[in-house]
This record gives structure tokens, C-alpha cells and sequence, in this order.
């Protein structure tokens, strides 16, 4: 970085900064954070840059990079890149990163010595940030095995398992705007690391001083850094066709990698098997971490509008499917045409329940089925999974926290061998015993081996979804949230949950609310009055579950609300659920259930506008 020339020395910007506390331009948490880096001898080499910002009195830029010590969240740490900062990815917080991990490793293990694999995807800085990561791993001890070239995310957590390692790191910040990277940290499994090893991590990041650094090239040279060959990528998709469960291959698609790095997974894959119909979408698939042709440059496969540009070719060249995964191609979103010829977009709950269903007939007939095998889902995933496991006589484990992770974790403790699928709404999705991270390859051979039997017999994906409500009742789901960056946003966030917890709302639209899960403190309560009935033992987590019933209806409504672990955001989720007795009558419901949802979303939003005013 160019090293401006500021007049002021390190003590008097700490007091000006204190002073910009008091006066509310600066929070308490950045200033904390601004301290150690304008005293601490690690970081002199941003102490110029520090200064000058002082100087220039630009305090919501230093509030925006040093209001917290970017944490581990649900998908490890991600965020903003800038140059400088506790908040933000920069190189130091990547090279901290990385040693919290070797660190906490080589402490919780008791060896001195180990093994790291490491990737990156296609956004800017990756490729940079991964060898920083890299240098300082094999700085520590640890021998790494290196991907050359831009991966996916499920491809590392493979590698980790492939190869033996004891770790691994992952550089992405999966389906977030241009301007944020992040760094995923892996365990010996394959996962991503869970409690309580999250918190060692993130403690030895806080308390690093000098971190070691290798000098790449000279590592490679002296074989402390070894490259993986594309022999491990040819077995993680090896891997992955080997989940295969049908040999129909008709079917006309188009798939986008978002400017990602799906292509060396999800369509490589589908080539391979002989799905040569499903075309790439040209002006998506350079990989560019500014996402050029996807619109907003926002490349996250659950927004309708990245598939825009996709469904304009496909309604010329007559593609029955449309497929696209984020830049780190571990999710996987479906656009599919209804009979009036027009794209649907396909949420991951509705994605969710067909591969549940159809792994679970595919594996009925082949007679590999029994009671102790099981599916897995998260508390903000659909019911209409758990219906349908249950229906095919296997176990559903749905307790489960946000966050792959845990789903990961609950292969292992009970048994992968009995692992028939996981799932999450947010488009993640994983089968067999190669990973331990959602992977939208699989997701994407599924879903075409699926559509492409459907299309035989003259069906659509839609109206397979049609018959699973006719049997299993109709399920209307969906997420809204709100975003609150910074410092400032944090508090909302906060507020939010807080006023949800202790002075939660009654009605929303005609929904009248009966009870609330709990999660953080482990109680359901009764509503209105807002006691306690009954207590609960795991999951613990900062999440409530509100339980409604619409007025002069059968209809039933859940509510999840939670701070995003990966994003400045609050997230509701909503579950709706009514009967259907009759095929004929699937339109009418549909239809009434979207109007009482539509009027409590409306209503969910007033209520967050009037709490964050009033607070």
C-alpha cells in the first residue's frame, strides 16, 4: 500500500478516537479494536495508513473496518476486503486466520507436524489470500497440499479427506458481492470446524502477535507446499457420478457457474455422464470475481433475477432446465418450465423435498432402504421433508442449528453408512461419503437424472412437487431478511432479537402467534403470556421458532428468526402447511395460502420498521 505521511503520532489518534466515542462517531467495539492495531508491534506496517485516517477525521470508515474481530460464523469468517482492519478481509486477517488454525491444530492435537489442504474460488484476491494461507500454515509445520487452480468448495472438503489431512481452509465468501472474501476452516473430517474448536481457532487468532510466513515459491521448491494434481479432482468426481441412480439422460438444459468455479465440478460432472444436452451458459461462466454479466453483480443462485439472462436464451433454444451454482459451486439453484411453457424458480426447500423423495424411491426399489437409515435437515428447512422421509419408513434428524456444518457432524454420529441425504433451504445439498460439505454436483445430477425420468413420462418437476403436496399436504415456504451493516446494524440486529424474545408480537395479518421455541435459553414459551411450558435440552442456539394459526382456517404457520453467521442480516423464515383432501382442490389452496402468507409478510415488515423506531 502507498504509506501516507500523517502528523500525528499513535498516542494523540488514540485520543482523538476516544474522543470520536464520546461524541457517537466511533463505537466502543472499534475503538477497542483501533487500539491494539495503532500500539501493537504486529501491526506497524498499517499504523501510517491508520494515522492518516485519524487525521482526516473518517471515522465511519474506521467503524466500518474495526467494529468487531471478524468472527467464525455458520460458513467461517467473511466479509468486506479493504487494506487495513480487525472487520474486514485484508492479508493480515487472512494470515491470522490461517495461523489461529495451524495453532489451535498443533495445541489441541499435541502434534508438531501435520497435514493441510487448501483452495480458492474464482473472486478477486482468492488466489492471493490462498497463498498467504498457505505460507503461514507450512510455517508452522504442516505440510500442504495446494490446489493450483480456482476449486469449489465441496472439491476441498473431498481433498481434506482424500489426502489424510488434519486441516483445511477454503478461500471464498461464497454467493457474496465482489467486494468480500472470507476464509472457511475445515477439520480432520472434512467439516467445517464445530464448537469447540471455532472458539480455540478465533482465541489464538486474537492473541497472535508475529505469524509466521514461508515464502511461497521457495516452499513449493522445497516440497512444504505440494500442488494438487488433477488426479484428486478426477476422483472427487468419480466420486460423485458413483451417487448416480439412473441412466436416462434426455433432457435439455442450460447451466451457469455465475462466473464461478462450477464448471470444474457441476458441469464436468454432468458431461461426464453423458447429460450432453445441458449447455453452458456462455456469458456467465468466465471466471470474475466482479460477476460481470450476473445482474446487481450479486451471484447468490436464490435470487430469481440471476437467472434472467439464462432464461432469455432458454426460452429460444427450448431448454427444459436451468441450472446454477454460486462462484463457490457448494449450492445449487433450479429454474424449471410449468405447463404454460414459463421458468419457475425452484426455492432449496422445494429442491430439498424432490431429492429427498427421489433418493428415497430410487433406494426402495434397489431394496437398500432400512428403518436405521436416515435423512438429515436443518430447524429452518421444510417440514415437507421430514414427511416424506417418514413416509419411506427412515429416520428424519431435523433438530439441527443453521449451518452445514452440523448436518456434517450428524453423519458422523450416526454412522455415514446410513447417510441417505442432508439438506438445508439454502440451497445445500449432499449425498454419499465423499464430503462433508454441501456440493452442488451432486445436487445437479440428481435433479437432471430426476428431471430426465420425469420428462419420459411426460411430467415436469413441477408437477412431481404437485403430487408430493397432494400426498404430504401443501408446504409454502420462504425467507426475507433485513440487512443491518456495521457497528450500528449490529445493534438493530440485536434489538430485533431481543424485542422477539421478551415482547414478541401477537397477530400478524390474520396469524394469531400460540407459541415460541426458544433456542438460545432453551424453553418453549406460551403466547400471548409469554411463560415458560416446557423446556428442552439441544440445539442451543441464537434462534426462535413462533408457532401461528390462521383464523377460520386449518392453515399453520411457522416462524424462524435468526441473525445470518455469514452476512450483516436478520433472517425470518417462514413454514406453511394446510391439508389438501382432494387433487382438484391443490389451485385453490395454493392460492389461499399466498394471500394469508402475503399478508403476514407485510405485517412482519411494519412490525420490524415500528420496533427499530420505537427502540
Amino acid at each position: 500500500m502507498n504509506e501516507p505521511s500523517p502528523s500525528l503520532d499513535s498516542q494523540q489518534a488514540i485520543e482523538i478516537a476516544r474522543s470520536a466515542v464520546t461524541e457517537k462517531q466511533l463505537s466502543d467495539s472499534a475503538f477497542t479494536n483501533l487500539q491494539r492495531w495503532l500500539t501493537e508491534p504486529q501491526y506497524a506496517p498499517y499504523q501510517a495508513a491508520l494515522l492518516q485516517l485519524i487525521e482526516d477525521r473518517d471515522f465511519g470508515t474506521l467503524d466500518t473496518y474495526f467494529w468487531e474481530v471478524i468472527p467464525f460464523g455458520t460458513g467461517g469468517r467473511r466479509g468486506l476486503m479493504s487494506d487495513l482492519g480487525s472487520a474486514t478481509i485484508n492479508e493480515r486477517t487472512i494470515a491470522e486466520s490461517a495461523h489461529g488454525l495451524a495453532a489451535y491444530y498443533k495445541k489441541a492435537s499435541g502434534n508438531e507436524t501435520g497435514k493441510a489442504a487448501i483452495a480458492h474460488d474464482s473472486r478477486i484476491n482468492s488466489n492471493r489470500f490462498a497463498r498467504i494461507a498457505a505460507s503461514v500454515i507450512a510455517a508452522h509445520g504442516l505440510t500442504v497440499y495446494f490446489y493450483k487452480t480456482s476449486r469449489s468448495t465441496p472439491e476441498l472438503s473431498f481433498a481434506v479427506r482424500h489426502l489424510g489431512c488434519d486441516v483445511g481452509a477454503m478461500i471464498t465468501a461464497s454467493h457474496n458481492p465482489p467486494s468480500d472474501n472470507g476464509f472457511k476452516a475445515y477439520w480432520s473430517t472434512g467439516g467445517q470446524v464445530l464448537p469447540p474448536h471455532d472458539q480455540g481457532i478465533i482465541d489464538e487468532v486474537y492473541q497472535a502477535t508475529d505469524v509466521p510466513m514461508l515464502d511461497f515459491d521457495q516452499a513449493v521448491e522445497q516440497g512444504l507446499i505440494k500442488y494438487i494434481d488433477e488426479d484428486v479432482a478426477s476422483e472427487y468426481r468419480s466420486s460423485v457420478i458413483a451417487q448416480s441412480h439412473s441412466t436416462n439422460r434426455d433432457l435439455n438444459g442450460l447451466f451457469s457457474p455465475l462466473h464461478g468455479v462450477g464448471e470444474t465440478s457441476v458441469f464436468h460432472v454432468l458431461q461426464q455422464v453423458g447429460f450432453d444436452g445441458v449447455k453452458r451458459f456462455e456469458p456467465q461462466c468466465e471466471q470474475n470475481g466482479n460477476f460481470p454479466n450476473v445482474p446487481d453483480q450479486l451471484p447468490n443462485p436464490e435470487r430469481t433475477e440471476v437467472y434472467q439472462p439464462a432464461i432469455a436464451l432458454g426460452n429460444e433454444t427450448g431448454a427444459e432446465i436451468i441450472l446454477a451454482s454460486d462462484p463457490d459451486a457448494d449450492r445449487l439453484g433450479v429454474c424449471a418450465r410449468n405447463e404454460a411453457g414459463d421458468f419457475v424458480h425452484l426455492t432449496g426447500n422445494q429442491v430439498g423435498a424432490l431429492l429427498a423423495d427421489y433418493v428415497l424411491q430410487k433406494r426402495h426399489t434397489a431394496g437398500t432402504l432400512t428403518p436405521d437409515h436416515f435423512v438429515v435437515e436443518t430447524i429452518v428447512t421444510t417440514p415437507l421433508i421430514a414427511a416424506v422421509s417418514r413416509a419411506a419408513n427412515v429416520r428424519i434428524i431435523n433438530n439441527l442449528l443453521v449451518g452445514f456444518k452440523y448436518i456434517a457432524e450428524t453423519m458422523d454420529e450416526e454412522g455415514p453408512c446410513k447417510f441417505v441425504f442432508g439438506t438445508e433451504e439454502s440451497l445445500g445439498y449432499l449425498a454419499g461419503e465423499y464430503c462433508r460439505d454441501k456440493d452442488a454436483a451432486i445436487a445437479a445430477l440428481w435433479i437432471c437424472e430426476l428431471a430426465a425420468e420425469l420428462k419420459s413420462e411426460g411430467k415436469t418437476l413441477l408437477n412431481r412437487l404437485d403430487e408430493l403436496y397432494i400426498e404430504h399436504g401443501y408446504h409454502l415456504e420462504g425467507q426475507i431478511s433485513k440487512t443491518c451493516k456495521g457497528s450500528s446494524g449490529n445493534e438493530q440486529i440485536k434489538q430485533l432479537m431481543k424485542a422477539f424474545r421478551q415482547t414478541p408480537p401477537q397477530k400478524m395479518g390474520n396469524l394469531t402467534f400460540t407459541l415460541v421455541r426458544d433456542y438460545q435459553n432453551l424453553e418453549i414459551r406460551a403466547l400471548p403470556e409469554n411463560s415458560p411450558s416446557e423446556t428442552f435440552s439441544k440445539p442451543q442456539g441464537n434462534v426462535l421458532m413462533f408457532e401461528a394459526q390462521a383464523e377460520g382456517s386449518p392453515l399453520t404457520v411457522q416462524l424462524g428468526v435468526r441473525p445470518s453467521g455469514t452476512e450483516p442480516k436478520i433472517k425470518f423464515y417462514y413454514f406453511a402447511q394446510a391439508g389438501v383432501t382432494d387433487p382438484a382442490q391443490l389451485a385453490e389452496t395454493k392460492s389461499g395460502v399466498l394471500t394469508t402468507i402475503e399478508g403476514f409478510k407485510q405485517a412482519l415488515m411494519d412490525w420490524i420498521d415500528q420496533t427499530l423506531e420505537t427502540s
